[in-house]
């Protein structure tokens, strides 16, 4: 199942977590109905057809309930509106400084950086639940660019560097697949239709103190609600159980696909199982974000289970796994590894010694080459689309050597709050002096001198990048940007802008690192606002589509007759029954602002068609630059399908 598939998929579980919902709604409304019928006597009118005041109390009743349900909703989806940061937040998770010294924190960030850049997103926040010592991790937010990590103390303490990459690269798998958005929804829904338990609860403790002669009714009243908001409470966890299980059992797929090996997450599966901590949550209710995590957080019953069960998953990655692993495992931590025996695979406690696997990992990262600049290669317009959200291990490996080969003080910039915005500044600035000058003096105009001179040092030493370098430094810096001021990151926007027009021209390498960045931006500022997946029909958006092919065509060709072949091929495979004349748009970046929001708003499936005909196009001659890569990648991200940085071959 490619991206596509799975944001189909998403939507899918999406309208069926609306039908349940709606169901629950119905049952819980009806039995309080019940309840205050029989309260008030109504029943008894009911039953005698006396027309009474029954009818307008119940009718009463239950749009009382229902707007409770859909405020308490509304409410807990709101306070979750800052993205994915702020459920970690909420259940007191300690953010990792991007500037990080300790050795497990620095791993952790390591590997998250590999898999974003491999991935194609922005790196996300990351947190640690420094109170847990299970085994356990989730993904939250509404989209990549607000999304955040968070991993127990156990992950860090007890996982070598191959285990914690394969629960990082499941997480990812929600990141990409936009299960994300759906678990923050998950987590209103099961508020509201929890709520009227909680209220049942209130009532009835506050009646219940103030011992009168009369609130004797209203304590049967709110024990009777609470009752009834166990009806939700059962509602709740099966919605929960009935669409996460199976998306676990993809994102262990994913993960496999990503790394290439099961060892690391079929060996983090198999220390839950094996080790007496496994992966409940203990300083934490897990209940609202059982459906978010890893492994199972709470220990529902199978009936309720948000995962499937823990042997079934490890099978389905190694089919001759047996259970008694378990007891080798047990018996092996009760006299566990010294720091010390930094040649055992298994030195994975806290303060630990690189294992072999990080050894490993790390000399895979230094063999892998960058590509030329350009290069004769044929694309494969299939392989391409399946890239999208699904990096493998050669994704991983690029990945690994473009980050491991930025330069120290650019890559100590880009982590820095302070600096991350003079490190894109610095990518901007152009060769001509006096066109530099006139960026200068727009950079001390937005922000001021001090941040000018800083951005003129960075980008002397910006020129030593590699051309695919550029777009992973400003992915780096992309935590610490978020983390200014709104009214701070509005005026970045608007100052990138300015930058690459400052020569009255806007070249393809300023436009994409502009549009990046802006877009990811952009998503930060609003989470929940954010689109990740729409309803429009591709004949909708024929001169859209137009417009971006001739684009496309244009800078991927030097003669017209090869940029119209390639028009022609790659427009085909998008809209076969229209044949436009290939008429490039005189302001390309005009006409590519224009089209990419509303290409944004395509379903799954014309947005895969869309990267296909990209592909066709740029590969029409056999030739794919850096350029056409990234502007690639660049409409990718607008469209919120992240690619990673090697594009697929054929054989």
């Amino acid at each position: 199942m490619n991206f596509f598939a799975h944001q189909e998929l998403a939507r899918k579980q999406t309208r069926r977590m609306v039908v349940l919902f709606t169901i629950a709604v119905i049952c819980i409304v009806i039995a309080v109905d019940f309840v205050v019928m029989v309260a008030f006597g109504i029943a008894g009118e009911v039953r005698r057809g006396s027309a009474g005041t029954g009818p307008g109390v119940v009718v009463a009743t239950s749009v009382g309930v229902l707007a409770v349900i859909g405020l308490a909703t509304l409410y807990r989806i709101s306070t979750l509106r800052a993205g994915g940061s702020a459920v970690a937040l909420q259940l007191g998770a300690t953010p990792v400084p991007v500037d990080t010294t300790d050795f497990a924190y620095r791993r952790l960030r390591n590997v998250i950086e590999e898999i974003a850049i491999a991935s194609g997103v922005p790196v996300p926040e990351i947190f640690v639940l420094e109170d847990e010592v299970a085994i356990n991790a989730f993904a939250s937010g509404y989209s990549p660019a607000d999304a955040a990590v968070t991993v127990t103390r156990g992950c860090l303490d007890k996982l070598t560097r191959e285990e914690l990459q394969g629960v990082i690269a499941h997480e990812f798998s929600h990141v990409l697949n936009g299960d994300m958005r759906l678990n923050i929804r998950l987590v209103g829904v099961a508020f509201g239709i929890l709520v009227l338990a909680i209220v049942g609860r209130k009532i009835a403790e506050a009646s219940g103190r103030a011992r009168s002669r009369d609130s004797g009714g209203i304590v049967v009243l709110g024990i009777a609600l609470l009752v009834v908001g166990y009806i939700g409470v059962f509602f709740a966890r099966i919605i929960k159980a009935s669409i996460s299980r199976q998306r676990e059992y993809l994102a262990d797929a994913s993960a496999v696909q990503f790394t290439r090996q099961t060892e690391g997450i079929a060996g983090a599966l198999k220390k839950i199982g094996g080790l007496s901590e496994g992966s409940k949550l203990t300083s934490h209710d897990g209940e609202e974000v059982a459906h978010m995590l890893f492994g199972d957080g709470v220990g529902y019953s199978a009936l309720f289970a948000t995962h499937p069960a823990l042997t079934e998953r490890i099978r389905r990655l190694q089919p001759q796994f047996n259970p008694a692993e378990f007891a080798e495992i047990a018996a092996a931590w009760s006299q566990p590894r010294r720091v010390g025996e930094v040649d055992d695979p298994d030195a994975s406690l806290a303060g630990f010694a690189p294992s072999r696997s990080s050894q490993r990992a790390s000399s895979v990262a230094r063999r892998a080459v960058l590509p030329a600049v350009s290069q004769e290669m044929r694309l494969s317009a299939n392989a391409v689309a399946n890239q999208v959200g699904h990096p493998d291990t050669g994704d991983y490996a690029a990945a690994a050597a473009l980050n491991m080969t930025i330069p120290e003080a650019l890559s100590a910039a880009a982590h820095g709050r302070e600096q991350s915005m003079a490190v894109v500044y610095a990518l901007l600035l152009n060769a001509d002096p006096l066109v530099r000058k006139q960026q200068i003096e727009m950079i001390e105009h937005y922000h001021d001198p001090g941040t000018a001179a800083e951005v003129v040092a960075l980008a002397e030493q910006t020129k030593s990048l590699h051309p695919m370098q550029r777009l992973p430094l400003a992915a780096l810096a992309f935590p610490a940007l978020r983390r200014h001021p709104r009214s701070k990151l509005q005026t970045f926007v608007i100052a990138l802008t300015q930058l690459i027009k400052a020569d009255g021209r806007v070249s393809l390498d300023e436009y994409c690192l502009a549009k990046l960045v802006g877009v990811q931006v952009i998503d930060a500022l609003n989470p929940a606002a954010t689109r990740v997946m729409g309803r429009v029909k591709l004949g909708e958006t024929a001169m859209e589509l137009c417009d971006l092919f001739a684009v496309m065509a244009e800078y991927g060709h030097d003669d017209i007759d090869g940029a119209r072949r390639a028009y022609a091929l790659g427009l085909n495979e998008v809209l076969p029954d229209i044949k436009p004349v290939y008429t490039p748009p005189q302001d390309w970046a005009l006409a590519l602002d224009r089209a990419l929001p509303r290409l944004d708003a395509l379903a799954p499936a014309g947005k895969e068609l869309v990267v296909r005909g990209l592909t066709h196009a740029i590969s029409a001659d056999g030739v794919v630059s850096v350029n056409e890569a990234e502007l690639l990648r660049t409409v990718c991200a607008a469209l919120h399908c992240p690619l990673p940085p090697i594009l697929q071959q054929t054989a």
